[in-house]
C-alpha cells in the first residue's frame, strides 16, 4: 500500500501566531514573511513538525504500509508490527556493541529483517526512516537512489538529520552539490583521509544551547595536531575498510537545495518536499523526500 497520509504544510501561520506572542497580531502573509526573513534564524516554531517527536508520531507513525527504519541500533524511533529494521550488524551483535559501550537495551529490537547495506532489501515499503544515518553515506546520490528503489510509487523517506551549524561540526564548512557530485562521481563506498581527519581532528563541542549562542568553542583546539595524527593512523589502519564517519554537514536550507538539484537533474528519484526548520536549542531538523509517481529522466554523470 503506497504512503497516502496528507502532508502538514511545512510553514503553519495559526502555530507560529499562538507560539509567540509578539507576533499574534501578524495575518498570514506577515507571518511567513517574518518566519522567512527572521523567525528560522531565531530558531522559532515554523510548524510544531519541527521536533523528532512531533514529527514522527504525526507524520510517520499515521502512515500507511510497511516502513523500514534504516541503522536503528539500540534504539529505533519507530516500532510497529508494519516496522522492518535494516542494520549492519544482526541483533545480537547490535546489543553486545550496545552493551560494550554502556546503553539501555530497553527498546533494543529483537530482529534485524536485513543484514548489511540497502542492496539487501528485497521488498517494497510505503515510507523508509533514518535518524542521523544520511550524513554517514559515502555517495548521497548512490544512497537516495538504493531508497527509491525499495519505495512504492509515491512513497516518503523520513529523515532527522545533523543541523551542523549546532552539533560538534560546527566549525567544518557545509556540504555543496559540487562535493556530493564529486564523490558520486567517483563512486564512493568508503570514507575519505579529509572525512576521518575532519570527524576525529576538527570537531567540537556536542551542547546545541552553545552552538545557539554562537559558543562553538576554538576554532584551533589545544590538541589539534594529535588528533590529525591519530586520525591519520586510524584510516591507515583501515587500509581501505569501512571507518564510520560523516562525510555531510547540512543545514535545512542546504539539504533542499542539494537534495532538489539531485532531482531536477535527474540524479535522484528522490523531490524534498518538506525540510521544517531546526528549533532552537536542537541540533538536528527534519526533512520528507517524496518517490513521485512518475519517474524523473535520467541524466548521465
Amino acid at each position: 500500500m503506497e504512503s497516502s497520509a496528507v502532508l502538514p504544510p511545512e510553514f503553519d501561520a495559526g502555530h507560529y501566531r499562538g507560539r509567540y506572542e509578539d507576533l499574534r497580531a501578524l495575518d498570514d502573509a506577515q507571518a511567513a514573511s517574518h518566519f522567512a526573513v527572521i523567525g528560522h534564524k531565531e530558531g522559532r516554531e515554523g510548524s510544531p513538525l519541527s521536533f523528532r517527536e512531533t514529527f514522527l508520531a504525526e507524520i510517520v507513525q499515521r502512515d500507511e504500509g510497511d516502513i523500514l527504519e534504516i541503522g536503528p541500533y539500540y534504539s529505533p524511533v519507530v516500532t510497529g508490527p508494519n516496522v522492518a529494521y535494516l542494520d549492519v550488524l544482526d541483533a545480537d551483535e547490535l546489543r553486545a556493541r550496545a552493551i560494550e559501550q554502556g546503553h539501555d537495551l530497553a527498546k533494543a529490537p529483537a530482529k534485524i529483517d536485513f543484514v548489511g547495506d540497502i542492496s539487501t532489501v528485497d521488498r517494497s515499503f510505503a515510507a523508509v526512516v533514518s535518524c542521523h544515518a544520511i550524513e554517514h553515506q559515502p555517495d548521497l546520490v548512490r544512497h537516495l537512489n538504493t531508497v527509491a528503489k525499495i519505495l512504492e510509487p509515491g512513497g516518503r523517506y523520513y529523515l532527522m538529520v545533523p543541523d551542523h551549524r549546532y552539533c560538534f561540526d560546527a566549525l567544518i564548512p557545509g556540504s555543496t552539490i559540487a562535493g556530493v557530485l564529486q564523490a558520486h562521481r567517483e563512486g564512493r563506498t568508503r570514507h575519505t583521509l579529509q572525512n576521518v581527519i575532519e570527524h576525529r581532528a576538527l570537531t567540537t563541542h556536542n551542547n546545541p544551547a552553545l552552538h545557539w549562542q554562537g559558543l562553538s568553542g576554538e576554532s584551533k583546539p589545544a590538541n589539534q595536531e594529535t588528533r590529525i595524527l591519530a586520525a591519520i593512523a586510524e584510516y591507515d589502519r583501515a587500509d581501505g575498510g569501512y571507518v564510520d564517519v560523516h562525510a555531510w554537514y547540512f543545514t535545512p536550507t542546504s539539504f533542499r537545495n542539494i537534495t532538489d538539484a539531485l532531482f531536477q537533474m535527474g540524479l535522484s528519484e528522490l523531490k524534498p518536499v518538506r525540510i521544517f526548520n531546526t528549533p532552537m536549542g536542537r541540533f538536528e531538523f527534519c526533512a520528507i523526500l517524496e518517490k513521485p509517481r512518475e519517474e524523473p529522466a535520467s541524466t548521465p554523470m
